[in-house]
């Protein structure tokens, strides 16, 4: 007996991993694109790879954008504390980090691979690398996967291809042809951590800032806050804020973001704080005034965009100049015309409708013996390791569910 998975990322590599481990007894056969397994958990987290979220269960629900419901299951089976435990007593020790985000103690994302290699080594699950698969037909038999290196016939299918964005990786969208081939309803893939662009121009790329807190808005209302750190970019806004942002943007709707730049400060006392810089340098102009408040860059963009002339001396500067001053400290806003590079998306929102699938065993409820699972699936997180924990444990839940009817 042969259970089958199509994609060597983390969903795929933990149900082959759980396939054979609930029955030694049976083949599993490995297949992925690429010259090697987990090409893009290499390049998560700087090439940190953070692994998972070490929270509590209603935080990592909480974190989940798209379908929470759905993960229930397979989480429960297959936790955070799971995943911990699994790299570590296979030989990958971790560690947690600000935000409760659990790392390799290397801070190598190729211990994480190695973990992974040797474990399926050891269990002697079968790895065909270089193995493009173009066409899936099912049978009275199971399904044949024909790929660029041979046909394969197994009695159970896991589809765990990951989903359309970070191209350059291998996720080039094959699960959806897949899928809808097998008759599944695919919701329309669209790029998500992902940096946004602005309507407005800046000269401020490369300009890292740190205890922000930045609001979206959706058609005038507010739909998102987060606090932490940013980026500056040639086209817009970047940074962790602003991706777990851009879990929330949509096109057809007028959006923007507001920036708090002194969170810390209300109005009254940031504004005795300008006063206090002010009275130190009075025969300044208003453009180098806010140096010590502001990275020079940023000070004088403020400047710019607060409308007020930014070649004034300080000792002139009104009381309703000072009060736009705050405002623009307070709410630096930026209109969004859309996703940066979606070739740079770090996930995929969207994907095989989650209604369609068992959240017991990923295995397709009209297709009996195929399963999918991973990014593949129309369920989505915010950044810390949580789309990585929704791999692992959606791929657990199908490799033990193939495995399971032949024991």
């Amino acid at each position: 007996m042969t259970v089958l998975v199509i994609g060597g990322g983390p969903a795929g590599m933990m149900a082959a991993i759980k396939a054979k481990q609930t029955n030694p007894d049976i083949d599993v056969v490995l297949l992925e694109k690429n010259e090697k397994l987990g090409k893009k958990l290499f390049i998560t987290g700087k090439g940190r790879c953070n692994v998972t979220n070490d929270c509590g269960r209603d935080a990592f629900f909480n974190a989940v954008v798209t379908n929470p419901k759905f993960l229930f299951a397979s989480y429960a089976a297959f936790d955070c504390s799971e995943a911990i435990n699994f790299f570590n007593s296979n030989g990958c020790p971790l560690k947690t980090e600000r935000g409760s985000r659990v790392f390799p103690v290397s801070d190598k994302s190729s211990d994480v691979l190695k973990c992974f290699e040797r474990v399926l080594k050891k269990l002697g699950v079968k790895i065909n690398l270089n193995t493009n698969v173009i066409k899936i037909t099912k049978v009275n038999a199971g399904f044949i996967v024909n790929s660029t290196s041979g046909e394969y016939l197994g009695e159970k299918l896991i589809i765990a291809t990951g989903g359309n964005y970070y191209r350059l990786t291998g996720s080039t969208g094959d699960g959806y042809v897949f899928a809808e081939n097998f008759g599944l309803k695919v919701v329309e893939p669209k790029p998500s951590l992902v940096g946004l662009v602005t309507a407005q121009k800046h000269d401020l790329a490369g300009l890292s800032l740190k205890n922000v807190s930045l609001k979206l808005f959706a058609e005038g209302k507010k739909v998102a806050e987060e606090f932490g750190e940013m980026l500056f970019t040639h086209n817009g806004l970047s940074g962790p804020t602003v991706l777990t942002l851009s879990t929330k943007f949509e096109s057809d709707k007028k959006q923007r973001i507001e920036i708090d730049l002194k969170p810390a400060l209300d109005e009254e006392t940031l504004d005795k704080r300008i006063l206090k810089d002010f009275s130190l340098q009075k025969n300044k102009e208003l453009k180098n005034s806010l140096n010590m408040l502001l990275p020079e860059s940023l000070a004088q963009y403020v400047v710019k965009v607060s409308g007020i002339n930014p070649s004034k001396q300080i000792n002139t500067v009104t009381l309703a100049e000072r009060k736009k001053l705050l405002k623009t400290l307070k709410g630096l806003s930026f209109d969004i015309a859309g996703v940066d590079n979606p070739d740079t998306a770090i996930i995929t929102r969207g994907g095989v409708d989650v209604k369609q699938i068992d959240p017991k065993t990923m295995q397709c409820k009209n297709v009996e013996g195929l399963f999918i699972c991973g990014e593949l699936l129309d369920v989505d997180a915010v950044t810390g390791g949580f789309n990585i924990q929704i791999a692992l444990s959606s791929g657990a839940a199908a490799g033990v569910a193939a495995a399971k009817e032949y024991e």
